[in-house]
């Protein structure tokens, strides 16, 4: 899997010097989103009643292939909002996800609730980008990034006005990684080594993630939606979920069956 993120990065930093070509920090900041004030995705998740479910548009992963080519990202998104979902996280990269940003740019159109753009971000043009696009969170992978990287891309995503999703796979990553301007703690269940995947990550890494950040546990939400009961027991507040939805024939409604299970 180092391979893989390798490979992933290597690819995302030529990306984003082509990005750098074609556009300035200027026509980003220019664009009609980028003066907008960012919703708080920590108030929808904490909100009492929330659901806390962070609904997912994902057309393709690396490990799975084409996941779902057909579903409307403005139909699809504005159903998970529809459903009750607390907020959205919208895939834009291209090479390995099959996203681009003109997808968060088309939710951001339909929908008023807190909208993260899920990709790698290695530079902070990236995280310019999300902004101009209509982003309110970014995403910080640990596993790709030094302690350092964390800590300058999330004071500099702070400044803009932007909160961060930092994630993380076991302990190690979380206590080398944690930073005062990072937001939420993601634990993504599904392990770098074996791709297996199990919420037991999550409950194992509950109890050393500070209290002043929001839990949210990612991948594996599936097969039991009582589990989120659980999960919410041991302080979590976000559940970001998208295969689950994506692989359906509807998105929205699979959404609204697994919220209406987790009240």
């Amino acid at each position: 899997m180092e391979d893989v993120l390798a490979k992933i990065a290597a690819h995302k930093a030529v990306e984003v010097a082509e990005q750098k070509q074609l556009f300035s920090v200027k026509d980003l900041e220019n664009t009609q989103w980028f003066a907008a004030k960012p919703i708080s995705i920590k108030e929808s998740l904490t909100r009492v009643g929330s659901s806390g479910v962070i609904a997912e548009f994902k057309r393709q992963s690396p490990s799975k292939g084409i996941i779902n080519g057909q579903a409307s990202v403005v139909e699809t998104t504005s159903g998970y909002v529809a459903a009750g979902a607390a907020a959205l996280s919208v895939l834009t990269d291209t090479q390995f996800f099959g996203g681009n940003t003109a997808d968060l740019l088309a939710a951001r159109g339909a929908n008023q609730c807190p909208i993260l753009r899920k990709d790698f971000v290695l530079d902070e043009f990236q995280i310019l980008q999300a902004k101009s696009i209509g982003a309110d969170v970014i995403l910080l992978i640990a596993a790709m990034l030094t302690p350092q990287q964390i800590k300058d891309l999330a004071a500099f995503a702070a400044s803009l006005g932007l909160e961060v999703l930092l994630e993380v796979h076991d302990l190690e990553e979380l206590q080398r990684s944690i930073q005062p301007h990072v937001t939420l703690v993601g634990v993504n269940n599904r392990s770098l080594r074996t791709f297996q995947v199990s919420v037991d990550t999550s409950f194992q890494l509950a109890e050393h993630i500070p209290a002043e950040f929001v839990k949210v546990s990612e991948s594996g939400l599936f097969s039991d939606a009582s589990v989120i009961g659980s999960l919410r027991a041991a302080g979590y507040r976000g559940f970001l979920i998208g295969e689950t939805f994506m692989k359906t024939s509807n998105p929205a409604q699979a959404c609204a069956d697994f919220i209406a299970q987790t009240r």
